[in-house]
Parts: C-alpha cells; structure tokens; sequence
C-alpha cells in the first residue's frame, strides 16, 4: 500500500508539474507550498521505506547492530622463518686473571659475524661458561694448573644483544664452574638483555615470540648443575608438552665425546674420560618423535654431520664459534660454522647454508674463503649419512632433496 501511494503521489507531482510549466500563469491552481508539500511527503516515504545498514571493518552488512555473525580468524603463519645458530661462545674470562680478557670489551672480536647473526628471525648460541663479575664458588679441580673455568664479565653480554641473539643454551660442561651463584648471575645478565636462555637445573625450558610465531627451547647436557639427558622419559615429556603450546620447538643437546677423534656419529653411547656424553644419534631421533622440529648439537668442539628426519634437520656439533683465551684452536677445532636453517611455520626444515668462519687466538671468527667448515661437515655428512637426502654443495648450500 505504501508503494502504490508513493507511486500515485510522484504521478501528481510530475502531472502538476508538466501544468505548470504549460500554464506558468495560473498561480491560482498550482501554488509553491502546494508543491514543497507534496515533495516534503514524497522525502519522508522515501526515506521510511529505505532499510538502514551498517558496514563492518570486514565489509560484512548488517540490518541491525543487534545481529550476530560468523568471523573467520586465521593466524598469520609465516612461509619461511630463518634460524641461524651457532656452537660454543666464550669471549674471554677474567680467571685465573684478566689476562684472559680481550681488548676493547671483545666488541671486535664480531666484526666479521655480527651482521650475518642480525639476520635472521631468530638467532641461537651456546654459553660455554657463566656471566658473573663477583667470586662465585669456583669448582674445585684435581689439577689447579690445567684447570678451566670461565667467568666472563656482564659488560661482554652486550656484544650478544647487539648481535641479536635471541636464544642461549646454559646446558654445557662449564655451565656450573662458579656454582649455584654463577648459575644465577647468568641467567640474571642474561635477562637484563633480554636474552631467552633454558638448560639450567633452575631453567629446564623457556618460550618467547617471534615472527607470529612462538618458539619454544630446551636445552641438555651430562653435566651438574643442567638439565641432563640421562632420564629420557622426563626429557620426551618436556618435549611433548612443549610441542603443545608453541609453534617451533628447538632442542639443544651438548654432548657426544670431544676433538678431532670423534668427528664421527655412531649409533652408541659415547665416553670421554669416563664421562657418559649420551647417545646423540638415538637421543635426537627420540626427541623429533616427541615434537622437536630441530636439533642444534654442540660440546665436541669440532663440527660434525648433518642429518634429516622426519622432515626436521639434525646438526650433531657446531664446534666452536667464538672462543677467546683459552680454547684449542688446532685445525678442525677452529672450524667455526655459522649455520642458517630454514624453517616453515610447522617447523619442517625447507632449506638452509652452513656460513664458514675460522677461528683466531685473538681476532674472533673471521670469514673462511676456503669455506672449511662447510666442506669438512658435507664430507661428514656423505660419509655418516650416505642414504640423507640432505645436500651439501661446496659453497655450503643446504638442499632437501625431498621437497
């Protein structure tokens, strides 16, 4: 019925109109307020029969603020997410004595791998050592002389934030050289730079963000005062229960037996000096079973092989990296691999290059234009692991032949 009237109204008005214009003179028949009535009559139906809506952000049309609708929300999961990690990192120590420290604070000893650390989403190391500038509670040692305990002063925590590291395993032999106070004065410098850290036995694990993505870390050694990998059931549920909650799960483990001698991985239970150092092969299988997306593996002090499984990539030592003072930097030992892994968002390793650097007594790494960490881990590689569909070229690009 409003229609109809509505279309009978504008039929007058455009038929007054046409009379209007025909009879211009007959202001008697026709007046100005006749009109601007009908036309204020016409404006009103107009707009009573016209429905209101309302536009949300996503375009979505609504007849009323009271109606509910379905919203679709999808996280933003990246396509690559890059990890660059590195071995054992001890810039210097102030005992016995601070002849053991480097000049200028060691900022220089990262002029030639801070920028290549800085990019990446997310940046790994291992701390060979404690972060302490008091006494501590210095492990006692059957011989003083060759005695090595490392106390590097807070100010060289700097040189890691400025080189963007993100995560630090505290899980290593020299993890508890200054006790429980050590332990605890690292992982207090360490939050102060807000570097994430996890391996003590204060700190099994830790969480942090990055990229859209959460990033979860545990960390292993044989040692006192970490979290060991002697009690693999505890360690497959840390694993799992991580697996849970977070997007990437990174798994360090400082272990396998030391030097040149024990390049090699085996399918065994390795000793050094008496000392159980695991079975790094099975223990690493274990933990990608229970939710690890990759395993980053350092203590021997020298590289060793890279493996695939189950889609997720397996390093087994990245040696030495930055070490000052008092490491052994003989051939294979000052190998230092930097090594970047590409990542998907589900943690399944697409891609990667292993970054070769050499060590000095005093320069930190340099860049290796021989690329002999990258050449001496892609011949571990074929020799370990013949039957891998991991590659490595002589420039040290990581492909996964699988995908």
């Amino acid at each position: 019925m409003r229609i109809d009237r509505l279309i009978c109204i504008l039929i007058l008005f455009l038929s007054g109109c046409k009379i209007a214009q025909r009879s211009a003179t007959d202001s008697a028949s026709k007046s100005d307020d006749d009109n601007l009535i009908v036309k204020n009559e016409i404006d009103s139906l107009i707009k009573e029969s016209t429905p209101t809506y309302w536009i949300t952000s996503t375009e979505d049309t609504l007849t009323s603020l009271n109606e509910e609708v379905d919203i679709k929300i999808s996280r933003l999961i990246p396509d690559t997410f890059k990890i660059m990690a590195v071995g054992d990192i001890m810039n210097g120590t102030t005992y016995p004595n601070t002849s053991y420290l480097p000049p200028n604070n060691g900022k220089s000893l990262w002029n030639s791998s801070c920028a290549t650390l800085q990019s990446a989403d997310l940046t790994f190391g291992n701390l060979e050592g404690t972060i302490l500038n008091g006494e501590g509670d210095p492990k006692e040692c059957s011989n003083p002389k060759s005695c090595f305990l490392f106390k590097m002063p807070v100010y060289m925590a700097e040189n890691f934030s400025h080189c963007s590291f993100d995560l630090m395993s505290t899980a290593n032999n020299h993890a508890n050289d200054f006790g429980s106070v050590g332990r605890s004065a690292t992982a207090f410098a360490l939050d102060s730079f807000q570097i994430a850290h996890a391996g003590s036995v204060e700190k099994h694990f830790t969480i942090i963000k990055r990229n859209h993505l959460k990033i979860g870390m545990v960390a292993f050694a044989p040692n006192k005062g970490t979290l060991t990998f002697y009690d693999e059931q505890y360690a497959s549920s840390l694993v799992k229960k991580l697996d849970s909650i977070v997007d990437i799960v990174i798994v360090s483990i400082h272990g396998g037996a030391e030097g040149a001698k024990n390049q090699h991985v085996t399918d065994a239970t390795e000793f050094y000096y008496g000392e159980n150092r695991g079975n790094i092969y099975a223990f690493s299988r274990s933990m990608i079973e229970n939710g690890a997306d990759i395993i980053l593996g350092h203590g021997p002090h020298v590289p060793r092989a890279i493996d695939i499984y189950q889609d997720r990539l397996i390093v087994y030592s990245l040696g030495n990296f930055l070490t000052y003072g008092r490491f052994n930097l003989k051939n294979e030992n000052a190998f230092a691999p930097l090594l970047e892994a590409n990542l998907n968002g589900n943690g399944e390793f697409l891609n990667g290059k292993i970054h070769s650097f050499i060590q000095s007594y005093t320069l930190g790494p340099l860049v290796d234009e021989k690329k002999r960490a990258a050449l001496k881990m892609k011949k571990l590689s074929e020799e370990d692991f013949p039957e891998s569909e991991i590659y490595i070229d002589e420039e040290g690009i990581i492909s996964y032949l699988h995908r």
